[in-house]
């Protein structure tokens, strides 16, 4: 059997989907196969079961096969990784009620045959209970698939860096990254646990089989499991010694493997103008040479000979890359007016445009493209926001009473008397001072957190010249739950937002490409957006041929530089207008709600990821500017 030269980085098998959802679909299939084989043989299926915001599309497709395909889990014994500890098990967030919430409650199994380690064991028995667990699993004849996701730092359960090889379920201190990453589940990382219980790593390598999948922003962390060392510092690298062990990503997860980042290493590579530019990008910045600076011994060296037989001279595939940055570059995010610029990212025309910037919070617009935002408006182009989502969970109740405060003061100073607002007023305090812990929140009270949000993003626009007008809220429906966990996309959100379309007809949309977004509110906003063009290009609406659509990131990570196609350079002075633009949203200044694995503000994120961005052209040998903010072209 010939190795294929990919199997010399990868060391587990890896599976790559083109999203979470086909990815999930393909491990939903090959559970219900497994079901299915041991019912026929009369036999039990012992399930290892994973939660967080991984699994959920897996077990949604799960549910689907029991109801419409017949795939029943009367035969099937479950048991869970993990629970946080010390948590009850009614508690939202609980693993418990997660897993009930999207799989146990919709499907046939028997609640006897239900097991996940308890958040609310006895602290001073609680080995015993953990020996128990591992008793229950052996009694059931050991697991036959463990699915498992995989943390930023490579845990598996909550195994984290450092956990023995040996280890068996017990008791765990959870790693301060883990619990900011998970924070996106919780009112604000105060709230997370410090503790929980969890199957060890040798628990885990007992399953006669194992899944893990892998969405979005892993890729680092699935890389450095699947080609680097084993090691107890990456829990997941211990997978490499497991007899049956597959990795299912999505193609975002993928981008650090070497056979998706280089693929020129793994065999045979097809050489286009995208190729060739990301790998001479590469090569540079290892190297730490400019572009034009490359000599062909440096291409030999670093694995690019046959770039050279294919293409030729070093220089000439220098020159190819250089104009390509250079003209990646300019200050015209709308199209430079009354002049042809053959290699310019934008049309010159028409001009002006109608730009509609589409937000999936209150505050992404000025976030992750502010200085593109003011630069709009100030070439004199029609720009619209719309504010798809109302934001209205990332506001906190402190903020609500701040401004509840405010309103009352306000209407006993000037001698107003609305008693419709004081009833509304004193409902909101008064459920606000008996909440309970885990409490959703009314409705009355989101519509308030939702108000502050709508104030703060209306003010930005003003702050950056538009009028009210100009401002769009769209409060899609998907987003109001009350909860962290949001619906997926629906076809009101849809019709929301082709509404909004046919009524602006834009020549140009700005959305969020940027899928790291840990609640995953901008995916879903994102692809919204794109089924909205498809209907219309389909339904043979002329002016969608004419519109271009760029894709922006920088709240939660940036684009790689070999990807981007328009880049927009900022000003000391620019930036420093970017920023306090971000301030006016003062409901998430000093403290961001569900912040993911990064602990900064997100002004301080901004800064850094956009003079990063600026640092890097600069070392390709690009011109030095402060800071540039980055977009890539979405086709349809």
């Amino acid at each position: 059997m010939t190795m294929a030269m990919v199997d010399s980085f990868e060391k587990i098998p890896v599976r790559i989907h083109a999203n979470s959802k086909e990815g999930s679909k393909y491990v939903a299939a090959e559970i219900a196969q497994l079901i299915r084989e041991k019912q026929a043989q009369g036999k039990h299926c012992v399930l290892g079961l994973a939660t967080g915001s991984t699994p959920i599309s897996m077990y949604a497709e799960l549910v689907r096969l029991h109801r419409e395909e017949g795939l029943s889990f009367k035969n099937v014994i479950s048991f869970n990784l993990d629970e946080y500890y010390p948590i009850d098990k009614d508690a939202f967030q609980s693993y418990w009620s997660f897993m009930h919430r999207h799989l146990f409650n919709h499907v046939d199994i028997d609640p006897a045959n239900i097991h996940l380690p308890g958040g609310d064991w006895p602290k001073d028995e609680i080995k015993k209970y953990c020996a128990a667990y591992e008793e229950r699993i052996e009694k059931a004849g050991g697991i036959d698939l463990q699915v498992l996701g995989i943390g930023n730092n490579g845990h598996i359960g909550f195994n984290e860096p450092g956990s023995s090889i040996s280890s068996r379920t017990r008791l765990v201190n959870l790693d301060n990254n883990t619990r900011i990453s998970n924070a996106y589940e919780f009112e604000n990382i105060s709230k997370v646990p410090r503790l929980a219980v969890t199957m060890g790593i040798s628990t885990i390598l007992k399953a006669r089989r194992i899944l893990l999948m892998a969405w979005g922003m892993k890729a680092a962390i699935v890389a450095r499991a699947v080609e680097g060392d084993v090691t107890e510092q990456v829990p997941a690298s211990i997978l490499q010694q497991h007899q049956d062990c597959t990795f299912v990503i999505d193609e975002s997860a993928s981008a650090e493997l070497t056979r998706i980042k280089s693929p020129w290493l793994t065999g045979e590579c097809e050489w286009t103008p995208k190729m060739i530019k990301r790998a001479v990008i590469n090569l540079a910045l290892e190297l730490n040479k400019t572009v034009l600076s490359l000599t062909a011994h440096d291409y030999n060296e670093h694995g690019l000979s046959d770039l050279l037989v294919e293409k030729g001279d070093a220089y000439e595939i220098n020159l190819q890359v250089f104009y390509m940055l250079r003209d990646s570059l300019t200050g015209w995010p709308g199209g430079k007016p009354n002049a042809v610029i053959p290699g310019h990212p934008e049309r010159s025309n028409p001009y002006p445009k109608r730009s509609l910037i589409f937000s999936p919070h209150p505050d992404d617009d000025i976030i992750s493209m502010g200085g593109t935002f003011m630069r709009l408006h100030d070439q004199g182009h029609e720009v619209h926001v719309a504010y798809q989502t109302s934001g209205n969970i990332a506001v906190t109740d402190e903020f609500v009473t701040r401004f509840i405060d405010f309103a009352v003061g306000f209407e006993e100073m000037f001698g107003i008397d609305n008693h419709k607002s004081q009833e509304i007023l004193t409902a909101a305090r008064t459920f606000i001072a008996s909440k309970q812990k885990d409490q959703r929140d009314t409705a009355q009270i989101r519509a308030i957190k939702g108000l502050i949000r709508r104030c703060e993003a209306k003010a930005t626009c003003r702050y950056v010249g538009l009028t009210d007008d100009r401002c769009h809220f769209m409060n899609l429906p998907f987003y109001e739950t009350g909860t962290v966990e949001k619906n997926p996309m629906g076809e009101a959100d849809i019709d929301i937002t082709m509404a909004l379309l046919r009524k602006l007809k834009p020549q140009q949309i700005f959305c969020a490409g940027d899928l790291a977004d840990p609640h995953g509110t901008h995916k879903v906003c994102l692809d919204i957006i794109f089924e909205s063009m498809r209907r219309l290009k389909a339904a043979g609406e002329a002016w969608v041929n004419d519109c271009w659509v760029w894709l922006y990131k920088g709240a939660w990570q940036e684009w790689d530089i070999s990807e981007i196609e328009m880049a927009i350079p900022m000003s000391p002075d620019q930036v420093m207008k970017k920023r306090f633009g971000i301030f006016i949203h003062q409901s998430q200044k000093d403290m961001v709600p569900f912040q993911g694995t990064d602990s900064r503000e997100f002004w301080q994120r901004a800064e850094d990821r956009n003079a990063n961005t600026a640092n890097l052209y600069a070392l390709l040998g690009m011109t030095k500017y402060a800071a540039m903010e980055a977009f890539v072209r979405w086709h349809y």
